[in-house]
């Protein structure tokens, strides 16, 4: 369902309802009016499993309409709009992973924001945290600027991929955990297709490495999981490495628990550790 209403985007000036129907033109949107769409749990299980490509997989993510309480509140939030966005048409959709092809580090995050990435269409960008991210990743050589507006600006990833384990905005920033458990097929299919060419993973936060440690089941070490911390490192069986770093949240980076500082230590080890 879309609000009818056309908004021009605002970079390329071509205009949309919101949320925005695949294959109509969007900057960057994988998918076409063809691509097969998940409406449970059983079938994105059978569509993540089929995926030949990122490519692929990518385009089917954006049209998954497995989880009805998510597919309500992210149209819901396109159509209605932040009042600073009012004039501008909003994504809608669940927001695929970001990045390279073939990456080498590999971010893990949580789930887009409702005015951020599920209006841009883009994981990460146009909202605050993304600021952070984007801008701690310019800073340490692993993307082509420090900004990331909407998702015809240009950016570029040197070797990155960004990926979460919810891919629609959920209410309160919060998934529920059949809601993670419907959506985890799509990330274990992306890092199948990844892994051969990944060194080092990111998490942002401690959900993200809980979400990466069950990722990585089948390389860890034998012993207790690795505990979460700020610029941890678990060495793992086959050499990959997990590297945790604290989410780039407004309220993290307001209280100071987490500083731009802190973030570019982590990106740069981790640029090292992947020999990038």
């Amino acid at each position: 369902m879309h609000d009818g209403l056309m908004l021009p985007h605002p970079r390329t000036g071509q205009a949309f309802p919101s949320p925005v129907p695949p294959g109509t033109g969007w900057p960057g949107d994988p998918a076409t009016a063809a691509t097969p769409v998940a409406g449970d749990a059983a079938a994105v299980a059978r569509l993540a499993g089929g995926a030949g490509s990122v490519a692929e997989l990518d385009a089917e993510v954006t049209v998954c309409r497995a989880c009805p309480r998510l597919v309500t509140w992210r149209e819901e939030v396109a159509e209605v709009k932040r009042r600073s966005f009012i004039d501008q048409p909003y994504w809608g959709r669940p927001v695929p992973s970001w990045g390279a092809l073939k990456p080498r580090l590999l971010i893990v995050g949580l789930a887009p924001a409702a005015n951020g990435a599920n209006r841009t269409g883009r994981m990460f960008t146009g909202d605050r945290s993304g600021d952070q991210l984007f801008a701690a990743l310019y800073r340490c050589g692993l993307v082509s600027q420090a900004t990331s507006v909407d998702a015809a600006d240009g950016l570029r990833a040197n070797k990155i991929r960004i990926a979460a384990p919810v891919h629609c905005a959920p209410p309160d920033n919060k998934p529920t955990p059949a809601e993670r458990s419907t959506c985890s097929p799509w990330l274990a299919a992306e890092w199948s297709l990844i892994r051969p060419h990944v060194r080092v993973v990111v998490a942002l936060g401690g959900f993200a490495w809980q979400v990466a440690l069950a990722m990585l089941a089948d390389e860890l070490v034998p012993g207790p999981k690795p505990k979460f911390g700020h610029g941890v490192v678990a060495e793992l069986a086959s050499g990959l490495q997990l590297l945790g770093c604290y989410h780039p949240s407004q309220q993290n980076m307001f209280t100071g628990r987490l500083t731009p500082a802190m973030l570019d230590d982590v990106f740069t080890d981790a640029r090292r550790r992947a020999r990038m």
